[in-house]
C-alpha cells in the first residue's frame, strides 16, 4: 500500500483547523500539518489574483485517498479547492508504518 502526501490550500485558520480536524478524526490521515503565512498567485476567471492563503500537509495512504479526498472536496469553501496527492516514493520506514498503522479503525 502506498503512502501519499495531499497538499491543499485554505482561505484562513478556522478552515484548516475544520479540514484538519475532520481528516485525522475519520482517519483519513495520520497527520495534518497546518504552514500559515502563504501568498498565492493564480488564473482565476480568466484574471491574475492574489490572496493569503495556509497550506495543508496530510499524510495518508492509497485506501483512504480516495475518501480523504472526497471529504475535503465536500467540506471545502473554494468550489475549486487545490487537491493534489503526491505518492511518496521512500522515507522511514518506521514513520511510513506509523502511517498506516494510524489509518488503520
Amino acid at each position: 500500500m502506498k503512502v501519499f502526501v495531499v497538499l491543499v490550500t485554505t482561505p484562513n485558520r478556522a478552515v484548516s483547523e475544520k479540514l484538519a480536524k475532520l481528516a485525522v478524526g475519520k482517519k483519513l490521515a495520520a497527520c495534518v500539518n497546518i504552514v500559515p503565512g502563504l501568498k498565492s498567485r493564480y488564473w482565476w476567471k480568466n484574471k491574475v489574483e492574489t490572496a493569503r492563503e495556509e497550506l495543508l500537509v496530510l499524510k495518508t495512504n492509497s485506501a483512504k485517498l480516495p475518501q480523504l479526498q472526497e471529504a475535503l472536496r465536500k467540506n471545502h469553501p473554494y468550489s475549486v479547492c487545490e487537491i493534489l496527492a503526491l505518492p511518496v516514493a521512500g522515507g522511514n520506514p518506521a514513520y511510513l508504518k506509523w502511517i498506516h498503522q494510524s489509518l488503520k479503525k
